[in-house]
């Protein structure tokens, strides 16, 4: 794991290499996206079938045998143990209220003439959640997309979630049945985000695709946006945690562990003004790694992508804090609300030494769906917002048509479209 530090000549040209990111598409792998979308799009639920058989290794009959009965999600639900229902059940419940505080609805307003300016507020009509499947199942994320988009009055949710070798996870089926998920294939990879898009005879026709998945999800969902609308296209993992010196380094060197879990290149750094402090990091670091199951995920990815810096003070950790633009932010100080007021670019903000991240990843109640990749920069978490859509609403009276109408023509002239100003003039007689 690198140690910085903002004193050092050449510490701008090191933080823009660590923090440099190949976002670019990878032309092989959009090349196989390009093939399994142009296939499904053509052959429909055969196609699906191939690359089910194919790539999970599940054999079906027909395209039918893909879906799951509502009764299995509820079974599923039903099957888990007490403590595992009732965890399911408070986060859930958090995400809920969260976001039903986000609900914007339509509102206008009349001017003195009659003219009345406004904006309707609608929710989206189907959405689509991918989810990813088998042993590495996330059913935080069907309750971090299913249950905004259920919020926001969507009208019917698809999932998609593969289940390789027929692993089916009883966790995520059951938040599908208590996010309230309409209809669920066993589908994966491009060829479910194809299915989406495109609609088969068995899929139907979404308008909006969301949720993680692999490179080939994300290349397939960048592919397909403009004829569906798409949530993000997210990067590694990455959390940056600010730190005054005042924390239990074990719980700075785990929340450094959190997001370095996920995967070799998601991305862990500290910044803190106290270099002792950051020694008593890196000595937990050394201590704790070899405890966890994922350390060798954790150690290349710390490696890879990790550092800890020492700032002049927190103001400066502040200024990178922004440069940095992180999708989860932690402000393990004193008086976390006064730096808050400092930090412009950031997916998530967990304030004080008791707000670890995790808390927003399964229940705190805001989305975990975020920004990546210095996004934040001028993105926002996944929320209702995404699943509805607004429509202006112009209603012109007659004893305004005049007043309006010479504004445009005069416009539409110096624009030298004279059908535009016409339009507007007929509406009217000079006097």
């Amino acid at each position: 794991m690198q140690r910085l530090s903002t004193q050092q000549p050449d510490f701008d040209q090191r933080l823009a290499a660590l923090l440099d990111f190949e976002t670019a598409q990878n032309p092989e792998i959009d090349r196989t996206v390009a093939a399994i979308l142009t296939d499904v799009k053509t052959r429909g639920d055969a196609a699906l079938l191939d690359y089910t058989a194919r790539f999970d290794g599940v054999t079906v009959a027909s395209a039918a045998e893909l879906e799951l009965d509502r009764a299995v999600l509820q079974q599923a639900f039903e099957r888990l143990a007490p403590e595992q229902r009732q965890a399911l059940e408070a986060a859930a419940q958090r995400i809920r209220s969260y976001h039903e505080r986000q609900l914007t609805t339509s509102w206008q307003y009349t001017e003195p003439d009659g003219t009345v300016l406004g904006q309707a507020v609608t929710p989206l009509d189907r959405v689509g959640i991918y989810v990813p499947g088998g042993k590495a199942a996330y059913p935080s994320s069907v309750l971090m997309n299913a249950i905004p988009a259920k919020v926001a009055g969507v009208g019917e949710i698809i999932m998609v979630v593969p289940t390789p070798r027929g692993e089916r996870n009883d966790l995520v089926l059951a938040a599908a049945w208590l996010a309230g998920v309409d209809r669920v294939f066993t589908v994966g990879g491009a060829q479910a985000v194809a299915a989406l898009a495109y609609g088969t005879a068995s899929v139907p026709q979404v308008d909006k695709i969301t949720g993680p998945g692999n490179a080939y999800v994300a290349a397939a969902k960048r592919a397909v946006f403009g004829l569906v609308g798409i949530d993000m296209v997210a990067g590694p993992s990455e959390i940056l945690v600010i730190c005054d010196g005042h924390t239990d380094p074990d719980w700075i060197a785990m929340d450094l562990f959190s997001q370095a879990e996920h995967d070799e290149i998601a991305q862990s750094i500290l910044l803190c003004p106290d270099p002792r402090f950051i020694d008593q990091v890196a000595a937990s670091i050394a201590r704790l790694l070899p405890q966890m199951p994922r350390r060798a995920i954790i150690e290349a990815s710390l490696g890879n992508r990790g550092a800890l810096i020492e700032v002049a003070d927190l103001d400066q950790a502040c200024v990178l804090a922004n440069r940095i633009a992180p999708e989860h932010l932690e402000l393990s100080v004193e008086s976390p609300w006064t730096w808050q007021a400092k930090i412009r670019h950031a997916g998530a903000i967990f304030l004080g030494r008791f707000t670890s991240e995790s808390l927003g990843d399964y229940c705190a109640g805001p989305n975990h769906v975020l920004p990546t990749s210095r996004t934040a920069r001028f993105a926002s978490p996944l929320g209702v917002y995404d699943f509805q859509k607004r429509s202006s609403l112009i209603y012109v009276a007659e004893a305004a048509a005049a007043r309006l109408g010479r504004v445009a023509s005069t416009l539409a002239h110096g624009e030298g479209l004279t059908a535009h100003a016409r339009a507007a003039e007929l509406r009217y007689r000079d006097d």
